[in-house]
């Protein structure tokens, strides 16, 4: 990274009407004869290129390297209820295991709670090589400030190079403190992971809304931080036998203190998660009325699937926002997923991709869905749906 610096005793007139004329963006403004950059500007270094020459100067910042040998391990945080761990964990130690054997280094599990300890054990059938846990009373309910001690502890006695967590209500509450306190940097809801052998972590996630995927390194800091949505990343067949150790740790009382005190605990509805469908419908923008959707319904209570949507017709009303489909929705990963009338835009299949079969109906043979559905029909869906509601009901009744 670097900065514009302009050398003010060298403007004139004519050199400040240049300036201000050649930007594309209008951040150059001129205030009392002399010349300020605004919140527009891209760094795009037009004004240094082509500008009055010596006027605006581009200044590198230094950039402090760090030594890389001194963070060792791939972390994940655990993420849990009173002890029960979270799925998502168990595909973060999946990735862990990936992304640390490409470096030979350990992987490591942070487990934050109270009476955790004989539950810390289920985790060594995972392949984690060591379990640090954070047993405490002070850690019984889930508050910022002890929770980020604890981690805070973890990250100073052992330094890892890489923490990943998972995206839900809580990881997406610790991991920025985290971060912010270490000075670090932090990408949400990665969707891939790759490892360097320099032990920097490729983050790669959509940006633009969908339109371009980001890669994204932290080569100058430590440790490297990512968090990842549930049903994203694919989780380790579990041992019979157990390996690796858990460990025990304290931390000051002191530093457990709390601004925040939980005055009760209530238990949260079980929601109807599509994230954990084995079958799901989709529909989109294809689906005319929202009176057609009964037709779904039918067919998916034929096949034993959960209905899903796209986001325009979860704003349209048409249906429970829990049930969207992609990046400002959920994250799925069913064995199949049948989609209606969805073209496929990136915003969508984001959140479908680990899905086993896509079966794909649209009437543009040119739509995007087609380049990711394992199989494919073109065509109107107000022709292929009944015919299929058919021969699904003869497959059923011949069984």
């Amino acid at each position: 990274m670097g900065k514009l610096f302009v050398h003010q005793e060298k403007l004139t007139d004519d050199i400040i009407k240049d300036l201000v004329k050649i930007c594309p963006f209008g951040a150059i403004e001129e205030k009392d004869g002399k010349i300020e950059m605004n919140a527009g500007c891209k760094m795009c270094k037009i004004c240094v290129n082509k500008g009055p020459k010596g006027v605006v100067e581009f200044i590198e910042e230094k950039v402090e390297s760090i030594d890389k040998s001194l963070w060792n391990g791939v972390a994940v945080y655990v993420d849990h209820v009173e002890g029960n761990i979270h799925p998502v964990t168990f595909e973060l130690i999946g990735k862990a295991k990936e992304l640390a054997s490409k470096i030979n280094h350990p992987v490591y599990a942070v487990f934050v709670g109270y009476n955790i300890t004989d539950k810390a054990e289920e985790l060594l059938h995972y392949g984690v090589d060591e379990v640090f846990v954070y047993d405490d009373e002070a850690l019984k309910d889930f508050r910022i400030e002890p929770y980020t001690a604890a981690a805070e502890d973890f990250i100073n006695k052992v330094k890892p190079s890489t923490i990943l967590v998972g995206a839900t209500t809580v990881g997406r509450s610790l991991a920025p403190r985290i971060a912010a306190r270490f000075k670090t940097g932090l990408t949400a809801d990665c969707t891939i992971l790759e490892m360097k052998e320099n032990t920097d972590l490729v983050q790669i996630r959509p940006a633009f809304g969908g339109n371009i995927m980001a890669q994204i390194i932290n080569p100058n800091h430590r440790p490297q931080m990512a968090t990842v949505r549930y049903k994203v990343m694919n989780a380790p067949e579990r041992n019979e036998e157990k390996s690796g150790k858990v460990t025990v740790r304290k931390v000051d009382k002191e530093k457990l203190n709390s601004n925040i005190r939980v005055l009760e605990v209530k238990k949260k509805k079980i929601e109807d998660n599509i994230s954990d469908a084995e079958t799901i419908i989709a529909i989109g923008r294809g689906i005319k009325s929202e009176k057609d959707i009964e037709k779904i319904n039918e067919l998916a209570d034929l096949l034993e699937a959960r209905v899903a949507f796209t986001r325009p017709l979860i704003e349209a009303g048409w249906g429970d926002a829990k049930r969207q489909i992609g990046l400002s929705g959920r994250t799925v990963k069913p064995k199949l997923i049948i989609t209606f009338g969805i073209s496929g835009a990136v915003q969508f299949t984001a959140g479908m991709d680990g899905s086993e079969y896509v079966f794909a109906i649209d009437d543009d043979p040119n739509a995007p869905i087609f380049n990711v559905a394992n199989y494919g029909i073109v065509g109107d869906l107000y022709e292929i749906l009944p015919e299929l509601i058919k021969d699904v009901k003869i497959y059923k009744e011949a069984q």
